[in-house]
Order: C-alpha cells, then structure tokens, then sequence
C-alpha cells in the first residue's frame, strides 16, 4: 500500500531520493546537466510530498512558488523497482491538491526532451506544452508544461 506523506526539503529520504534523481539527470543530460543543476537545489523547500510502501521511501516531487498564482512542479523521481504503479501520478495529485489549498490556480513545470517517461507522465495527468518560462526560455533540451487548477 502507498502512503503519501507531506513534508519539507529537510526530510531526509527526499534527500536520499533526490541524489538518485541527480545521478540519473546527470546520464540523461550530459554536458547539459550544469545548468539544469543550478535550478534544482532542494534547501528551502517548504512543500514536499514522499511516497512510502512498506515504511521504505520510492518516491517524491515537490512544489516551489513560482509567482503570485502558479507553482512550479519540482524533483519528482520514482525509485526503478516502483515505476509503472501509479506512484508518480499519486504524487502529482497530491501535490496538485496542496498547490489548490494554498490558493495556487496553476501548476508549470519543465522537464527534458531526454525524459520520455517523464514527458508521457505529464501528458497522462492533463500538462499542456507550453512556452518555456523563465531560465527554460531558447533552451533547446527543456519542454515546459502547466495545467490550471481546478479551484
């Protein structure tokens, strides 16, 4: 059974989970993976979501304010041996719902052309491509995604 568990960035299987993420970006994006790195420090994050089975934590994403109405969709990462469960999907939705409890009518997010699972994820749970924003824009490698909330 998943249980889900809302936290911060001081918890230490996020952390665990995210030298994971790390490592796999690092493959994924090569020579690229500087700058991508830069833009994902996890300190300070306020709003994290951990997904447990069996008390062992197999998943994460976390949430980051982007502006005034929007979230950015951060770090989201499933262990190997629990991919295809429907963990990251659960993870989205919780952390969808915690971006609405906190008056957030839109979540955005940006991932890599080299992340194809990640990309079919988004598209599964209704993310729209968008033009990339902010430090995404004219970078050839990121698609970014946002979908409105339902309030």
């Amino acid at each position: 059974m998943v249980q889900l568990i809302r936290t911060d960035s001081n918890n230490g299987d996020f952390i665990e989970l995210v030298k994971y993420l790390d490592a796999d970006l690092a493959d994924r994006d090569g020579s690229e993976h500087s700058f991508y790195a830069g833009f994902n420090t996890v300190c300070k994050i306020k709003f994290v979501v951990v997904a447990y089975i069996n008390s062992r934590a197999v998943g994460c994403g976390a949430l980051k304010e982007y502006n005034a109405t929007a979230v950015e969709i951060k770090r989201m990462y499933t262990s190997y041996e629990s991919r295809g469960k429907g963990i990251a999907t659960r993870i989205i939705t919780e952390l969808e719902k915690w971006a609405t409890e906190l008056n957030f009518g839109r979540c955005i997010l940006e991932t890599g052309k080299r992340q194809p699972e990640a990309i079919a994820l988004y598209k599964k749970n209704g993310y729209m491509l968008t033009a990339n924003y902010g430090q995404y824009v004219g970078i050839e490698n990121s698609l970014c995604f946002e979908k409105v909330l339902m309030q």
